[in-house]
């Protein structure tokens, strides 16, 4: 146990969090290494209980929310730095030790971007799509399965679905002739386990839309075209009200939808997408442009068809996907936190009118 001098002199704490074991580091006002303890997971808040309050950095990662919001009712102003923040403050050979004294570095930096604590409501739904992106991703690996076996017999069935589902029940009674018994069988089976994994995913499916349609900020996301329960709740999940992004482009790049640069020289080298950030919530958004761009017959009813016209002649589909997706989620962002619902007025005007436009509504 320290000092009751040492506890006093402690200004700011680094956490390095483990499994069941946490590393603490605490530094005094110049910056001098005062504290330093292994302690249980479970004994975390006691151990600072009686601190007085000071700057905790956490390093995100498991189960670190729940640690945050404790340490916060302490009185404490806590924060969870992400681990690739507090990796260039890291001095000498790696251990869990110079983890957290890296951590208390970083979080003293006023240009250091934190995660936000969430609540039990954002955890919650957050677990949701999880367990329903797994029970997707074991039906698809079902259904590939299936898709294999029949094609090492020479049978094609064409891409999707509900093609695959509506074609099978007559491939088993019919093409005996290239199917063996234990092949029907197998694949009978695989086809038990795709149905046992449909009834999984149709109640977590509905309980997600039931409360994306019960969340006033789920709902008004929900009026960006293309945006659903499924996309609003995750994003609502992810980040809250969105009061960690200043901009909507903070969003965007968060996501990983902007350009990767590598500029140098006084050069702007921009890349393909820096696909960084939260993946599930890029994919989501991914698809729901690609819907958007398969029905131009829907674009002019939307005030965005004039640009998303024109972009279509001169852009790949892929990166037309981006773009466009890029652009609606510099909106998203604010709209969980500012209660308003989905304008995006500069799209009703090509990119070289936008310019002009703001100026006119500017001296108006």
């Amino acid at each position: 146990m320290p000092r009751p001098s040492t506890v006093q002199a402690v200004t700011t704490i680094g956490i390095d969090m483990g499994k069941n074991t946490l590393h603490m580091i605490g530094l005094d006002s110049r910056g001098a290494i005062v504290l330093r303890e292994k302690v249980s997971r479970g004994r975390i808040t006691l151990r600072l209980a009686n601190l007085p309050p000071c700057l905790i950095g956490i390093e995100a990662g498991m189960a670190t929310h729940y640690v945050a919001r404790e340490l916060a009712a302490l009185g404490h102003d806590v924060k969870q730095v992400p681990p690739a923040y507090a990796k260039p403050f890291r001095q000498g050979h790696k251990n869990d030790f110079r983890d957290a004294h890296a951590v208390a570095e970083a979080v003293q930096r006023p240009t250091t971007r934190f995660v936000p604590a969430k609540t039990d409501e954002q955890l919650d739904l957050q677990a949701l799509h999880r367990v329903r992106s797994r029970l997707v991703s074991e039906r698809t690996a079902v259904i590939n399965q299936i898709r294999g076996f029949l094609l090492e017999r020479g049978i094609i069935v064409r891409q999707g679905l509900r093609f695959l589902r509506q074609a099978l029940p007559d491939i088993l009674a019919k093409r005996t002739d290239v199917l063996s018994p234990r092949m029907v069988r197998i694949v009978a089976d695989l086809a038990s386990d795709w149905r046992q994994i449909d009834e999984r995913i149709e109640p977590v499916t509905d309980e997600i839309e039931t409360l994306a349609k019960s969340d006033g900020s789920c709902r008004r996301v929900m009026t960006v075209p293309g945006i659903g329960p499924i996309i609003s709740s995750a994003m609502v999940a992810a980040i809250g009200s969105g009061a960690a992004f200043t901009k909507g482009r903070d969003f965007s790049a968060w996501i990983g939808l902007v350009p990767q640069q590598m500029s140098t020289g006084d050069r702007t080298i921009l890349g393909r997408i820096s696909k960084r950030g939260n993946g599930y919530l890029r994919m989501l958004f991914i698809q729901a442009a690609r819907v958007i761009l398969l029905r131009p017959a829907s674009w002019p009813r939307h005030s965005f068809g004039v640009w998303l016209a024109r972009a279509a002649q001169r852009l790949h589909p892929n990166v037309l996907a981006a773009a466009f997706h890029k652009s609606a989620t510099m909106k998203h962002a604010s709209l969980p936190a500012r209660s308003r619902r989905f304008a995006p007025v500069c799209w009703r005007y090509p990119p070289e009118m936008r310019c002009s436009r703001a100026g006119q509504r500017r001296k108006a």
